[in-house]
């Protein structure tokens, strides 16, 4: 479907840069180009030919600046519409007054992801295609990008097309039975069917178990540093990010709110959390605080390090930290391990993963970098080429659904229920298939993943 209107949009980030790019999609884009856009050749535009030139404005045909001009005719573009990008100097003001001027020659501006949201309408992409756009976008880590490109190259769309191919055709020889009631089902259709549906069952249980990695490789995951005053947590931070980005004072108490920082491991994204050192007895009230929000952030985190200082003996203050941990995932981490050991690791928790670490000297990163990576990637397969994963929650309830819709298939099945109402449950099975894809979705479903967006994607 192509739609009436013509679309604006600066798809450059915003501020001053080298050059900015404003982008039309719509059956207007070449007029506007025309008249927005003269080139020092003169004359119109060829397809996909990149032309110098003067950006005018349209009403007083004053020059807003000199530039570049690119037409991509339908279907051979984005969005499958004829789409205009205007590239100019990338300053504030200048790529503003080339979107008005774009807007005064007959352009809207475009919603949050309208460009890419009128892609997925005009059926260049499918709606898995269209999310991962924003997850490549967003991506910190090589392994992101590469789940988030298989994603965008519609590794995904085909795998559920092969389970929506099975629910088909065993949705076909039930639905031809109960258009023909009098002819009984023989014995080889029948496996047939639940051959099929046994098998998307299987194929659907599969993409859910690559959920929890999927999801730690687009998301990230937080882990926060926590200890007495001076363990050694701002230092272990400056170790892992290779750099001076906490104050690290022997005063106890120095950190008094949450400094958090991105490091890659092998591939996988971690936010490490360095806050406030937790003690009974607090210096004043602003380390108060800084303990209050530590505690707070402890049930959060997807992970805990608990930062127990080998050159002190254990106290209560590390009981009560201790104490405060109980029930959360967490991995014990000695430090200053260059020291005289003076803490009684008997004091330790049993059955709990611990690494020996001195930041000053790296001794034990290696270990502990590798003891995270296990912790979140256990049972992860490797990230080959024609792996297929999901990393959307969206996507994981929707799967959830359908196998709930496959597991009372084979619950109404054993019971012998009536054909059509068998039916029914196959049906839901496409539906919630189609919620992915984009066949069946919903438009407020639509509406709130294209409003996540940037404004010119």
């Amino acid at each position: 479907m192509y739609l009436a209107d013509t679309i604006a949009a600066i798809a450059t980030p915003q501020g001053c840069g080298g050059i900015g790019i404003v982008r039309v999609s719509g059956p207007l884009a070449e007029q506007i180009g025309l008249a927005v856009f003269c080139a020092k050749r003169g004359g119109g535009f060829d397809s996909h030919r990149l032309y110098y030139g003067r950006l005018l404005n349209p009403l007083e045909g004053s020059i807003i600046d000199e530039g570049m001009a690119v037409l991509m005719r339908a279907p051979r573009s984005y969005t499958r519409e004829d789409v205009l990008e205007l590239h100019c100097h990338g300053g504030y003001l200048v790529v503003r007054t080339v979107l008005q001027a774009c807007v005064a020659a007959g352009a809207r501006l475009a919603d949050p992801g309208e460009f890419t949201k009128r892609a997925f309408l005009n059926g260049r992409i499918d709606l898995c295609q269209a999310e991962s756009v924003i997850d490549v976008i967003n991506s910190r880590t090589d392994a992101a990008l590469s789940l988030a490109q298989r994603q965008r190259e519609g590794l995904l769309g085909r795998e559920l097309e092969s389970v929506r191919q099975l629910i088909v055709e065993a949705l076909a020889i039930l639905e031809a039975h109960i258009d023909f009631p009098e002819d009984d089902i023989d014995p080889a259709s029948l496996t047939l069917i639940y051959d099929r549906a046994t098998a998307a069952r299987n194929q659907i249980v599969r993409l859910m178990d690559t959920f929890r990695y999927g999801k730690v490789l687009r998301e990230g995951v937080s882990v926060l540093l926590a200890g007495k005053p001076n363990a050694g947590k701002s230092s272990l931070l400056n170790a892992l990010v290779c750099e001076d980005r906490a104050i690290v004072s022997a005063v106890p108490g120095t950190t008094r709110d949450m400094i958090e920082e991105i490091v890659t491991v092998n591939g996988l994204p971690l936010r490490i959390i360095d806050a406030a050192g937790i003690r009974r007895h607090h210096g004043d009230e602003v380390e108060q605080e800084g303990i209050r929000r530590t505690l707070g952030r402890l049930a959060e985190a997807d992970l805990v390090l608990f930062l127990a200082d080998s050159s002190r003996p254990f106290d209560a203050d590390d009981h009560e930290i201790l104490s405060a941990l109980a029930g959360r995932p967490y991995i014990t981490v000695l430090t200053k391990t260059d020291l005289s050991p003076q803490l009684d690791s008997q004091l330790l928790p049993a059955c709990n993963d611990l690494v020996s670490v001195c930041s000053k000297t790296g001794a034990g990163l290696e270990l502990l970098r590798a003891t995270l990576h296990r912790y979140f990637m256990v049972d992860a397969p490797p990230l080959s080429d024609d792996l297929v994963a999901i990393s959307n929650v969206r996507h994981h309830d929707v799967l959830a659904r359908a196998a709930s819709s496959l597991a009372l298939f084979e619950q109404h099945r054993l019971t012998d229920l009536s054909p059509d109402l068998l039916a029914v449950d196959l049906r839901d099975v496409l539906s919630a298939i189609g919620e992915i894809t984009g066949a069946t979705t919903p438009d407020a479903v639509l509406d709130l993943i294209f409003s996540s967006f940037c404004i010119g994607k």
